[in-house]
Order: structure tokens, then sequence, then C-alpha cells
């Protein structure tokens, strides 16, 4: 099958451009032809160009020329969108729709039901917009990026095309978990579309041995990641093990300073993904101790395959990835306290940990590799094309 990816790249690399590459290598492999059309946010600088990208995000009759051109050089059998926003926008639905190519869309976030992408507002979580025909709460509270001129262009994005029935052209949706399926379903996306498929690790390695002694984060450093409620836990009495924390963002200058008063605590900064894996093999625990409905964030399949214990909050999509006591355990979301007990629960069980090491790296062999991956993909590609196209099928 000839498969034409689409992704708008963020200005800071993040999961979803790891999960496109990754896809696209998969489909490569399982002997697919592939061609990624892509635009970049780095290419946003100064007002003027932010304030075009504003209207862009609307729709942009540019971006539907490059699809529709590469439509006819390609002739893909799929298209395949996992980013649109801003700079491609819901026009390139328009060019494959008018090409009679078939639309399947993964919603890596919650852009098409909540104008931030977060269903998240001064650190709790938000559902004001969620299955509203305009998102007035999110504009009001200036919830993308802090302004409220660029979230009407956002909410004026959702608004417009719901009514020009665009989000109608996708012919398959693909939400990473079952908790994300229902919260799309709320959002007032068609149940009928709506496929789970979660991310995968192309890593067939052994898995480490959780001899290294610490526990590990990796992420943004923000605020919707926990980090804070994270560095309150290990300040409690009693949390000694030690604490490697790999990322960067805006938090940072806050983390590097509570860092230096604990001993416990140490900050690598960006690291690769050499090293994460390196990491993840060694360590005796991975911490996500996000306060959002995170979608399906990669270092969790990662953690999964290097036969990790995951502590989580039990929040939206990782109380279901997570299960308490056979695969990792669930902290109370921003209780710096709770989390603080599991850390040293699963910390005290070596023959615990031993356990749960064998559990996350089968459940990883069962529902996390590239070859099931790749399965349940063309099934749903497969159920996009029989959508448009039932009587050449």
């Amino acid at each position: 099958m000839r498969v034409l990816l689409v992704h708008n790249r963020y200005k800071f690399a993040g999961g979803e451009d790891v999960v496109v590459a990754a896809e696209k290598a998969m489909l490569e492999d399982h002997g697919h032809e592939v061609s990624l059309l892509d635009a970049d946010n780095a290419e946003i600088s100064g007002a003027l160009s932010k304030a075009v990208a504003g209207f862009t995000a609307i729709y942009s009759p540019a971006a539907k020329r490059r699809v529709a051109d590469e439509v006819a050089r390609f002739r893909p059998g799929i298209m395949h969108v996992h980013n649109f926003f801003p700079l491609l926008s819901p026009s390139v639905y328009c060019a494959a729709h008018e090409a009679g190519v078939p639309v399947v869309q993964t919603l890596h976030n919650y852009r098409l039901v909540c104008p931030g992408s977060q269903l998240l507002r001064n650190g709790s979580i938000c559902e004001q917009c969620l299955g509203k025909t305009a998102a007035i709460h999110g504009v009001v509270h200036g919830c993308y990026r802090g302004s409220r001129a660029a979230t009407a262009s956002v909410a004026s994005m959702l608004a417009v095309h719901r009514a020009l029935g665009t989000w109608g052209m996708v012919d398959a949706y693909i939400a990473l978990t079952r908790f994300g399926r229902e919260t799309f379903i709320r959002g007032g996306l068609p149940p009928d579309r709506l496929f789970v498929k979660p991310n995968f690790a192309h890593s067939a390695a052994a898995t480490g041995q959780g001899d290294g002694g610490f526990a590990l984060f990796v992420g943004r450093l923000s605020v919707e990641k926990g980090i804070r409620p994270l560095l309150g836990a290990w300040k409690r009495p009693g949390v000694d093990l030690p604490l490697k924390i790999a990322g960067d963002g805006p938090l940072m200058a806050e983390v590097q300073a509570a860092a230096r008063g604990m001993a416990n605590v140490e900050l690598l900064g960006q690291v690769s993904k050499d090293r994460v894996a390196d990491m993840l093999r060694r360590a005796q625990m991975l911490i996500i101790p996000s306060i959002w409905y995170e979608g399906f964030p990669m270092v969790v399949v990662e953690a999964f395959a290097a036969g990790v214990p995951v502590i989580a909050s039990n929040i939206g999509a990782l109380g279901e990835l997570i299960d308490h006591g056979r695969t990792g355990l669930h902290a109370r979301p921003g209780d710096a306290e709770d989390l603080a007990r599991q850390v040293e629960f699963l910390a005290s069980d070596e023959a615990q940990r031993q356990r749960m090491r064998h559990a996350v790296r089968r459940e990883f062999e069962l529902h996390y590799t590239a070859e099931r991956n790749c399965e349940m993909l063309l099934a749903i590609y497969e159920q996009a094309r029989a959508r448009l196209m039932p009587s050449q099928l």
C-alpha cells in the first residue's frame, strides 16, 4: 500500500515527531511505500509570521495545493494525518477528499475538542469546552499560549470546520487509549470512526537488570508533567532512592534550584535517546507524575520494553496503561506525599520489583511491538478505505 503521511512538526521536537518517524519506518519495514509531507513550526517567527499562522490555522490554500500535488504524484491508497496545526490546517482533508483518498487522523492530543489541547487550565483538569459548539471559555481564559487572540484563532478553526462538516471528511480517527476514545466521543467525534491503537517501540532488546539504584523521570519540565509534586515527593523524609531527571522545559530554572539543595536528585538536562534507553535498563522504576490527561507518553512503552515498573498518576490514560500492583503503581495526581509512599514501597520490595519487571516486558511483547502495531494500523486503514470506497474493496 502507498501511504501519504502528513505532519506539522513542532518547534521543539516531541513525542509526536518520534511517533511519526517510527510509524514511517514500521510501514516501510513491512513493505509499504511511504511519502512524508511535513511542515515545521520553526518557520514561524516574528509578529507578522505569527499573525499569518493564526489565519493559516483555520484554512491554508497553500497546504491544500501541496497535498493535492503530492496526491497526484504519489497516488496514495491512504492519507494518514498526524498533526495539521497550525501551518497545514484542516484544508489537507479537503485535498484528499476531493481526490477520493481515504483519510486517517491520529489524535495525539485533545486539540479537536480543546483549544489549549490539554484539557488543563491553571494546573487543573478543565472540560468546560468539551462537546461545546464554540470554545468560548477557552477564549475567555486564553487557554492557547495564554493569549485570547491566539485562542480565538484556534476556537474559530474548530467552530468553522465543525459547521462546514470538515471533520466528517476523516474516515477513521485513531485514539491512543480507551480513555482517549471515550473523551473524544464526549467531545462530539463519531464513535463508529474512532479506533484505538497505542504507540509502540521498535526495541526487541533484552530487558535490563534494574540494578542502577535510582528512579528516573524522562520528559518535559513543565507544570502539567507534575514536576513540582515530583520534587515534593523527594523532599519527604524516607525517600532515599536517588532520582535522575532527564529533560528540559519552562521549569528548568526552578528544577535546577531545587536540585542544588537536594543530594538525592540529579538534573541531567536533555539527553540522547540512546542514553535514555540505557538509563531505563538500569532504573529501578520510572516516575510519571503528570497532572493532565496524557495521550500516550512514549516513555511508557519504552519502559515496558526495558522491563521497568512505572509509578504514574492515576489520571486519564495513565490509570489505564499502568495496572496497579502488576506493571507498576498508581499515585494520586498532584499529591507529593502519596507519590512518596508509592516510591518507598516499591524501593523497599525487591521481589515485587522483579515480578513487575517480568510483567511489563510481557505487556510489551503482547501489545506494543512493531509487528502487533502494524497489524492494528493496517486494519484501521482498511476500515477507512471500506468507508470511502466500499464498492472497490
